[in-house]
């Protein structure tokens, strides 16, 4: 199971980031245990400047903007 991790105060670029995860995990079959961070601490824990920021088992993935499925699926 992957953990993977959205950091976002809650913008709709975050919000859309944690759906299209959900989407691509559920056509793949892929468990996924999803979080959403939005404690701007915690955030800066991981050094993201920009956001939506997706951190996939621990590491930081991608930071600012909504990730295409094509990349998200390279995570899973």
């Amino acid at each position: 199971m992957k953990d993977i991790k959205v950091l976002g105060t809650g913008c709709a670029n975050c919000r859309n980031t944690v759906k299209l995860i959900e989407e691509v995990a559920a056509e793949r079959n892929v468990a996924v245990n999803l979080t959403k961070i939005e404690d701007l601490p915690e955030i800066m824990k991981y050094g993201v400047m920009s956001t939506p920021g997706v951190v996939v088992d621990g590491k930081v993935v991608h930071a600012g903007g909504v990730p295409d499925r094509a990349k998200i699926s390279t995570w899973l």
